[in-house]
């Protein structure tokens, strides 16, 4: 997927639902659960149970969702998840490597950053985007705003510590987009099967952020 159509994606969707599941049937049934409520980007993290397999389920299963990876560590994973249908791909750290293999392929990715240095490291390999992790634990929605100034041409998106409360103050504050994961997917709901619950949730998220 190029780069722009994958920015215009993010300006449209504005949130991203991050599974991690334990067993893979448990991670097809919340990502049912968050497109049934209207979520399009859906990543499914590379230490799920059989993430690959998940992945190119879901691509065929949802064919509106943009359905991405995430938590990859090494060139050898990310060309897995490439392999398996990953169309983003999000690490929790910079790697010139994974960047340029990535690119290779016309994947987008999407480092995990923290300071100003990291964030502009990333972009200038050739990220398409940088994501803020972990974003609460240092000011969250003003920490945003900050960054603004100086890097303001480069798309942010904020995960860790971002809640259905203050997703929107995110966005306010110049990301492009956040990233919710235990927030979308509350343990009680999941261990119950309560998926309408889940998807009245993201419903719930989209239009606060429209």
């Amino acid at each position: 997927m190029p780069n722009q159509i994958w920015l215009s994606q993010l300006q449209k969707q504005r949130a991203i639902a991050v599974i991690r599941a334990p067993q893979m049937e448990l991670g097809k049934q919340m990502a049912l659960a968050v497109a049934s409520g209207g979520m399009q980007l859906i990543e499914i993290t590379w230490n799920s149970d059989r993430a690959g397999e998940l992945i190119s389920q879901l691509r065929s299963e949802l064919p509106a969702c943009i359905i991405g990876t995430g938590t990859l560590f090494n060139v050898q994973q990310l060309q897995d998840a490439i392999a398996s249908g990953a169309q983003f791909l999000f690490t929790p750290h910079v790697d010139p490597a994974m960047i340029q293999a990535a690119q290779e392929k016309n994947v987008p990715i999407i480092p995990g950053a923290l300071t100003p240095t990291e964030i502009v490291t990333a972009w200038s390999q050739g990220a398409s985007c940088v994501k803020v992790f972990p974003v609460q634990a240092v000011g969250g929605a003003d920490y945003i705003k900050s960054l603004q100034g100086p890097l303001g041409q480069i798309p942010l998106i904020p995960t860790g510590g971002v809640t259905l409360e203050n997703a929107k103050e995110f966005l306010q504050a110049g990301a492009i987009a956040v990233g919710l994961s235990g927030e979308l997917f509350p343990k009680k709901l999941v261990t119950e099967g309560n998926w309408e619950a889940i998807a009245s949730g993201a419903r719930k998220l989209i239009q606060q952020l429209s």
